[in-house]
Protein backbone atom coordinates (compact mmCIF):
# COMPACT_ATOMS: atom_id res chain seq x y z
CA UNK A 1 0.00 0.00 0.00
CA UNK A 2 1.58 3.78 -0.64
CA UNK A 3 2.01 6.10 1.74
CA UNK A 4 -0.02 8.74 2.19
CA UNK A 5 0.97 11.86 0.40
CA UNK A 6 0.99 15.92 2.55
CA UNK A 7 1.80 18.75 0.44
CA UNK A 8 2.31 21.78 2.83
CA UNK A 9 2.29 25.26 1.17
CA UNK A 10 3.23 27.77 3.22
CA UNK A 11 4.07 31.62 3.70
CA UNK A 12 7.11 30.89 6.17
CA UNK A 13 8.72 27.94 7.48
CA UNK A 14 11.40 27.51 10.17
CA UNK A 15 14.55 27.97 9.84
CA UNK A 16 14.14 29.63 6.23
CA UNK A 17 11.72 32.29 7.39
CA UNK A 18 10.12 33.21 10.76
CA UNK A 19 7.79 35.84 10.55
CA UNK A 20 5.37 34.43 13.15
CA UNK A 21 5.41 31.70 16.12
CA UNK A 22 3.40 29.34 13.43
CA UNK A 23 6.58 28.89 11.07
CA UNK A 24 7.94 26.84 13.94
CA UNK A 25 4.88 25.04 14.21
CA UNK A 26 4.47 24.09 9.91
CA UNK A 27 8.47 22.87 10.38
CA UNK A 28 7.27 20.61 13.18
CA UNK A 29 4.17 19.43 11.63
CA UNK A 30 6.27 18.60 8.58
CA UNK A 31 8.48 16.37 10.32
CA UNK A 32 6.64 14.81 12.61
CA UNK A 33 4.40 13.91 9.31
CA UNK A 34 7.23 12.41 7.93
CA UNK A 35 8.31 10.37 11.03
CA UNK A 36 4.86 9.19 10.97
CA UNK A 37 5.37 7.39 7.58
CA UNK A 38 3.71 9.97 5.34
CA UNK A 39 5.20 11.14 2.10
CA UNK A 40 5.79 14.89 2.52
CA UNK A 41 6.67 17.77 0.42
CA UNK A 42 6.48 21.55 1.42
CA UNK A 43 6.52 24.49 -0.93
CA UNK A 44 7.36 28.24 0.55
CA UNK A 45 8.40 31.37 -1.47
CA UNK A 46 11.84 32.07 -1.94
CA UNK A 47 12.00 35.47 -0.65
CA UNK A 48 15.38 37.48 -1.11
CA UNK A 49 15.90 37.41 2.50
CA UNK A 50 16.58 33.96 2.84
CA UNK A 51 20.24 33.13 2.50
CA UNK A 52 21.08 30.53 -0.41
CA UNK A 53 24.39 29.83 0.40
CA UNK A 54 23.30 29.20 4.32
CA UNK A 55 20.32 26.96 3.69
CA UNK A 56 21.78 24.88 0.81
CA UNK A 57 19.45 25.56 -2.03
CA UNK A 58 19.95 24.51 -5.22
CA UNK A 59 18.00 25.13 -8.49
CA UNK A 60 15.90 21.92 -9.64
CA UNK A 61 16.76 21.64 -13.60
CA UNK A 62 13.71 19.00 -13.95
CA UNK A 63 11.41 21.57 -12.46
CA UNK A 64 12.79 24.44 -15.03
CA UNK A 65 10.32 25.81 -17.87
CA UNK A 66 7.42 26.33 -15.74
CA UNK A 67 6.16 29.75 -16.75
CA UNK A 68 2.57 31.18 -14.47
CA UNK A 69 -0.09 33.80 -15.77
CA UNK A 70 -0.47 36.46 -14.29
CA UNK A 71 -2.39 39.79 -14.85
CA UNK A 72 -2.35 38.44 -18.94
CA UNK A 73 1.81 37.91 -18.34
CA UNK A 74 3.80 35.02 -18.15
CA UNK A 75 6.03 35.61 -15.26
CA UNK A 76 9.16 32.68 -15.52
CA UNK A 77 9.13 30.56 -12.14
CA UNK A 78 12.87 28.77 -10.99
CA UNK A 79 12.34 26.57 -8.45
CA UNK A 80 15.08 25.76 -5.84
CA UNK A 81 14.94 22.50 -2.98
CA UNK A 82 16.78 22.29 0.14
CA UNK A 83 17.03 19.50 2.59
CA UNK A 84 14.79 20.65 6.04
CA UNK A 85 17.87 19.80 8.63
CA UNK A 86 17.92 16.89 10.67
CA UNK A 87 14.47 15.14 8.62
CA UNK A 88 14.74 13.57 5.55
CA UNK A 89 11.99 15.58 3.38
CA UNK A 90 12.53 18.17 0.84
CA UNK A 91 11.65 22.02 0.99
CA UNK A 92 10.86 23.43 -2.50
CA UNK A 93 11.33 27.36 -2.83
CA UNK A 94 9.74 29.51 -6.10
CA UNK A 95 11.76 32.28 -7.16
CA UNK A 96 11.34 34.93 -9.37
CA UNK A 97 13.22 38.14 -10.23
CA UNK A 98 10.04 40.58 -10.45
CA UNK A 99 8.35 39.06 -7.45
CA UNK A 100 10.31 37.67 -4.59
CA UNK A 101 14.30 38.56 -5.61
CA UNK A 102 13.61 42.02 -3.04
CA UNK A 103 15.48 42.07 -0.15
CA UNK A 104 12.43 43.28 1.98
CA UNK A 105 9.35 40.92 2.47
CA UNK A 106 5.82 42.86 2.37
CA UNK A 107 7.49 46.47 3.10
CA UNK A 108 10.30 48.63 1.82
CA UNK A 109 13.16 49.90 3.99
CA UNK A 110 10.34 52.81 4.64
CA UNK A 111 7.81 50.35 6.22
CA UNK A 112 5.59 51.32 2.60
CA UNK A 113 3.52 48.50 1.53
CA UNK A 114 4.81 46.72 -1.79
CA UNK A 115 1.74 47.89 -4.28
CA UNK A 116 2.60 44.32 -5.76
CA UNK A 117 1.94 42.48 -3.01
CA UNK A 118 -1.49 41.21 -4.53
CA UNK A 119 0.05 39.77 -8.08
CA UNK A 120 2.61 38.27 -5.86
CA UNK A 121 0.16 36.59 -4.14
CA UNK A 122 -1.13 34.97 -7.11
CA UNK A 123 1.83 34.17 -8.83
CA UNK A 124 2.65 32.13 -5.53
CA UNK A 125 -0.19 30.47 -5.43
CA UNK A 126 -0.53 29.41 -9.02
CA UNK A 127 3.42 28.54 -9.04
CA UNK A 128 2.57 26.27 -6.47
CA UNK A 129 -0.21 24.30 -8.53
CA UNK A 130 1.84 24.52 -11.30
CA UNK A 131 4.71 22.84 -9.93
CA UNK A 132 2.72 20.36 -7.83
CA UNK A 133 1.43 19.47 -12.01
CA UNK A 134 4.80 19.24 -12.99
CA UNK A 135 6.12 16.56 -10.06
CA UNK A 136 3.16 14.25 -11.48
CA UNK A 137 2.92 14.04 -7.19
CA UNK A 138 -0.66 13.98 -6.36
CA UNK A 139 -1.51 14.84 -2.45
CA UNK A 140 -3.78 12.79 -0.20
CA UNK A 141 -3.95 16.48 1.57
CA UNK A 142 -2.49 20.09 0.86
CA UNK A 143 -2.03 22.03 4.51
CA UNK A 144 -2.28 25.64 3.54
CA UNK A 145 -0.71 28.48 5.83
CA UNK A 146 0.19 32.13 5.83
CA UNK A 147 -2.34 34.23 4.20
CA UNK A 148 0.00 34.25 0.80
CA UNK A 149 -1.78 30.61 0.30
CA UNK A 150 -5.37 31.98 0.16
CA UNK A 151 -6.27 31.22 -3.27
CA UNK A 152 -4.57 27.87 -3.35
CA UNK A 153 -8.18 25.93 -1.70
CA UNK A 154 -10.10 28.32 -4.01
CA UNK A 155 -8.27 27.22 -7.16
CA UNK A 156 -8.04 23.22 -6.28
CA UNK A 157 -11.91 23.71 -5.78
CA UNK A 158 -12.23 25.31 -9.05
CA UNK A 159 -9.63 25.65 -11.80
CA UNK A 160 -7.72 22.92 -11.30
CA UNK A 161 -10.57 20.66 -9.86
CA UNK A 162 -10.20 18.00 -13.09
CA UNK A 163 -6.29 18.50 -13.04
CA UNK A 164 -5.45 14.34 -11.82
CA UNK A 165 -2.86 15.12 -9.44
CA UNK A 166 -5.56 17.38 -7.21
CA UNK A 167 -8.67 15.04 -7.94
CA UNK A 168 -8.80 13.41 -4.98
CA UNK A 169 -7.22 16.04 -2.72
CA UNK A 170 -8.51 17.32 0.56
CA UNK A 171 -7.67 20.45 1.72
CA UNK A 172 -6.78 22.25 5.44
CA UNK A 173 -6.24 25.99 5.67
CA UNK A 174 -4.74 27.18 9.08
CA UNK A 175 -6.57 30.99 10.57
CA UNK A 176 -3.92 32.33 12.25
CA UNK A 177 -3.38 35.77 13.56
CA UNK A 178 -3.52 39.08 11.33
CA UNK A 179 -0.14 40.33 10.26
CA UNK A 180 -1.24 43.47 8.34
CA UNK A 181 -3.31 46.29 8.00
CA UNK A 182 -2.85 47.49 4.85
CA UNK A 183 -5.06 45.78 1.81
CA UNK A 184 -4.57 44.73 -1.61
CA UNK A 185 -4.85 46.66 -4.47
CA UNK A 186 -8.62 47.01 -5.91
CA UNK A 187 -7.77 44.65 -8.72
CA UNK A 188 -6.70 42.23 -6.87
CA UNK A 189 -9.60 39.96 -7.69
CA UNK A 190 -10.02 40.76 -10.75
CA UNK A 191 -6.46 39.86 -11.41
CA UNK A 192 -7.01 36.60 -9.99
CA UNK A 193 -9.40 35.25 -11.96
CA UNK A 194 -7.25 36.30 -15.17
CA UNK A 195 -6.20 33.01 -16.94
CA UNK A 196 -7.44 30.78 -13.51
CA UNK A 197 -10.85 29.40 -14.75
CA UNK A 198 -12.77 30.55 -11.85
CA UNK A 199 -15.72 32.76 -11.18
CA UNK A 200 -16.01 36.25 -9.45
CA UNK A 201 -18.42 35.12 -6.88
CA UNK A 202 -15.87 32.21 -5.98
CA UNK A 203 -13.78 34.82 -4.32
CA UNK A 204 -16.33 36.89 -3.08
CA UNK A 205 -15.06 36.19 0.76
CA UNK A 206 -11.83 38.27 0.06
CA UNK A 207 -13.52 41.17 -1.39
CA UNK A 208 -12.74 43.73 1.88
CA UNK A 209 -9.18 42.69 0.16
CA UNK A 210 -7.14 42.70 3.95
CA UNK A 211 -6.18 39.84 5.71
CA UNK A 212 -8.86 39.02 7.15
CA UNK A 213 -10.94 38.76 4.01
CA UNK A 214 -7.65 36.63 2.64
CA UNK A 215 -8.27 33.81 5.37
CA UNK A 216 -12.00 33.88 5.01
CA UNK A 217 -11.58 33.05 1.21
CA UNK A 218 -9.38 30.46 1.75
CA UNK A 219 -11.03 28.85 4.81
CA UNK A 220 -14.39 29.45 2.44
CA UNK A 221 -12.46 26.97 -0.23
CA UNK A 222 -10.97 24.50 2.48
CA UNK A 223 -12.36 20.95 3.58
CA UNK A 224 -10.57 21.66 6.94
CA UNK A 225 -9.94 24.48 8.95
CA UNK A 226 -7.31 25.16 12.14
CA UNK A 227 -6.67 27.55 14.38
CA UNK A 228 -2.92 28.43 14.79
CA UNK A 229 -3.04 31.15 17.16
CA UNK A 230 -4.41 32.49 20.15
CA UNK A 231 -4.99 35.87 18.57
CA UNK A 232 -7.32 35.05 15.54
CA UNK A 233 -9.56 37.91 14.32
CA UNK A 234 -13.15 37.41 17.05
CA UNK A 235 -15.38 37.22 13.61
CA UNK A 236 -12.86 34.90 11.93
CA UNK A 237 -13.23 32.81 15.07
CA UNK A 238 -17.42 33.23 15.26
CA UNK A 239 -17.66 32.90 11.48
CA UNK A 240 -15.42 28.96 11.00
CA UNK A 241 -15.29 28.44 14.79
CA UNK A 242 -18.14 25.45 13.88
CA UNK A 243 -18.83 25.92 9.87
CA UNK A 244 -21.05 23.19 8.85
CA UNK A 245 -19.64 20.35 6.83
CA UNK A 246 -15.87 20.99 7.88
CA UNK A 247 -13.88 19.03 10.17
CA UNK A 248 -11.90 21.54 12.54
CA UNK A 249 -8.94 21.90 14.59
CA UNK A 250 -8.59 24.25 17.92
CA UNK A 251 -5.78 25.77 18.84
CA UNK A 252 -4.10 24.00 21.73
CA UNK A 253 -1.15 26.05 21.88
CA UNK A 254 2.50 26.36 20.26
CA UNK A 255 3.96 23.22 22.59
CA UNK A 256 1.08 20.92 21.45
CA UNK A 257 2.55 17.12 20.50
CA UNK A 258 0.36 17.41 17.12
CA UNK A 259 -1.59 14.69 17.54
CA UNK A 260 -4.55 16.34 16.80
CA UNK A 261 -3.20 17.51 13.05
CA UNK A 262 -2.16 14.23 12.60
CA UNK A 263 -5.65 12.80 13.17
CA UNK A 264 -7.24 15.40 11.02
CA UNK A 265 -4.91 14.37 8.04
CA UNK A 266 -5.28 10.74 8.70
CA UNK A 267 -8.76 11.15 8.72
CA UNK A 268 -9.18 13.32 6.05
CA UNK A 269 -7.23 11.08 3.43
CA UNK A 270 -8.72 7.70 4.29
Amino acid sequence: MSKKRILFIATEMSPYLELTEFAGMVNRLAVKSNDTGLEVRCIMPRFGVINERRHRLHEVVRLSGINVSVDNDDYPLQIKVASLPNARLQVYFLENEDFFKRKQIFHDENEEWFDDNGLRTIFFCKGALETVKKFGWAPDVVHCSGWMSSLVPAYIKTAYKREPVFGNSKIVFTIAENTFEEKLSPDFIKKALINANIKEKDLDSAKELDNTALYRVGATHADAITFGSEEVNTKLMTEFGKAKGKKIVSFKGLDTDLSEYMDLYESLSL
